[in-house]
């Protein structure tokens, strides 16, 4: 008789608490923090709110639910769940479009967390209070110095990666539990002080104000569908990685897709509220764009009272909502490897991890690489990884096989019929949308090019890798290879 590989239980969440927590620090990051506030100053302040929460639980919600439940329903990892649902072969390739787009994402994602880990540690040293501090020459200093910037990408994918060795419970478990609950008493505190300011008032008035004329600019749906199913991370591999580790009696409507939305949306509103009323107490312009967070605020913290322990609060508060972020994005590559693989978790940490590293150093050398690779994947990379995953629900599963066994499986709000066309239809169609949109927006720029050429070759690379790797034995890495420890 041939010898068969032993398989362990697959590791498991301890909590449903370290679950929920789990899902809101991979969805809380930049674009929470960062990102939300300055775009909201861009459109109008409380009436993008408005646009940005019709569309959040119109298309990601559904879709959060929907990626979260093949996650469970399979109980594997990128490359595993496409392979369970697709069969063995090269279709299974369009998984792998999903992990390089992960890969991709991260690699640049990386120096976006060294930045906040070098403006949280100057805040420690009340740098942004000190006498003669410049805010604009800080950021530009940081970002020419090459050796500085890949030195802090090496520490922050080394201090990822001993938190990823440690496992699903041991490691990630235990730090978002703690981490996320740290950044929302930050952003409490901050916004407590900056209420206490004179003229805080008016930063209230433009959060919550609405003028509803932006509600008439297609720029302002544009821009809040962007925010809406991209601060998520809808469709990029990583609500489906931490689904697979649920347990059975786990409720995916409500804690992969409500709770997760209402954590997300309400932490970059808390982010508006801290920030606002302070840049609006000093007269600060609220649509300061990109540099709101790093050259704008920074610039208040001397102009009020108590302004270094604020700056301590909001920095430390950031750089933990992109660390608990980039650690989740990296564990869907690292489960998916562990599966696919012989490797043992830490030689796949470590595989994975160096990887990023090395295809980050270009990000972190120049700020311009970054931005060029961020807006190819955002709007082309990371559209098509959602179309792949919600694709594969709408249209190879079936998104009313997937709602009446994982979906509604012990949740406590029953997700109705509705659903189905959201997943096959709606979603897909947006995704294209997007693409199609930036496309023709970016005719003939360096930038579309370069997202023509990632919508061509990924699906070729993973068609490739996927024949070659179909064609050999079934896979023998035990599903605990990817949970770790417990």
């Amino acid at each position: 008789m041939a010898d068969v590989p032993t398989k362990t239980a697959r590791a498991e969440w301890g909590t449903r608490f370290g679950f929920l927590m789990a899902m809101i620090g991979a969805m809380v990051g930049a674009g929470n923090i960062w990102r939300f506030p300055y775009v909201m100053g861009n459109n109008g302040g409380g009436a993008f709110v408005v646009a940005f929460l019709v569309l959040l639980f119109l298309l990601a919600v559904p879709g959060l639910m929907a990626e979260v439940a093949l996650g469970r329903y399979t109980g594997k990892g990128v490359i595993g769940a496409f392979r369970d649902v697709l069969g063995r072969g090269g279709i299974v390739g369009l998984g792998v479009v999903v992990l390089l787009v992960n890969v991709a994402l991260m690699s640049y994602y990386s120096p976006v967390i060294a930045w906040t880990l070098w403006y949280a540690l100057n805040s420690l040293l009340f740098t942004f209070t000190a006498t003669g501090f410049e805010a604009e020459a800080f950021m530009t200093d940081l970002f020419g110095n090459a050796a500085l910037m890949i030195g802090l990408h090496t520490v922050v994918m080394g201090s990822i990666a001993a938190i990823l060795i440690l496992g699903i419970r041991r490691g990630v478990e235990r730090l978002v539990v703690y981490a996320v609950p740290a950044l929302v008493i930050a952003l409490v505190v901050m916004t407590v002080r900056g209420l206490t300011l004179d003229g805080a008032s008016e930063g209230i008035a433009f959060t919550f104000g609405v003028d509803w004329v932006y509600l008439t600019y297609s720029d302002t749906w544009i821009t809040a569908l962007g925010q809406a199913l991209f601060s998520t991370g809808l469709g990029w591999g990583i609500a489906l990685t931490v689904g697979s580790y649920l347990r059975e009696y786990d409720d995916v409507p409500l804690g992969g897709g409500v709770f997760t939305a209402i954590g997300e949306s309400s932490i970059g509103i808390l982010a508006a509220l801290a920030i606002f009323p302070i840049v609006f107490a000093v007269g600060v312009e609220p649509d300061a764009g990109a540099g709101l967070a790093f050259v704008s605020l920074v610039q208040v913290f001397p102009e009020i009272p108590l302004g270094g322990v604020v700056a301590i609060l909001f920095f430390v508060g950031f750089f933990l909502a992109t660390f608990t972020s980039g650690i989740l994005i990296t564990e869907v590559s690292v489960t998916t490897v562990s599966e696919e693989t012989r490797l043992s978790r830490t030689q796949t940490v470590l595989g994975v991890c160096g990887a990023i590293w090395l295809l980050g150093i270009p990000s972190a050398y120049s700020v311009d690489v970054l931005d060029y690779l961020d807006f190819v994947f955002g709007n082309w990379g990371l559209p098509l990884a959602t179309l792949m995953i919600i694709g594969i629900i709408g249209w190879a599963l079936g998104p009313e096989k997937l709602r009446v066994l994982a979906v509604n499986r012990n949740s406590g709000i029953y997700v109705g019929r509705w659903w189905n066309p959201v997943i096959k239809f709606v979603i897909p169609a947006v995704m294209v949308f997007i693409m199609a949109f930036f496309a023709y927006e970016n005719f003939g720029t360096t930038e579309m090019i370069g997202g023509m050429v990632v919508l061509v070759t990924f699906p070729v690379i993973g068609y490739v890798a996927m024949r070659i790797v179909d064609r050999g034995p079934e896979p023998t890495g035990g599903p605990e290879v990817a949970g770790g420890d417990d």
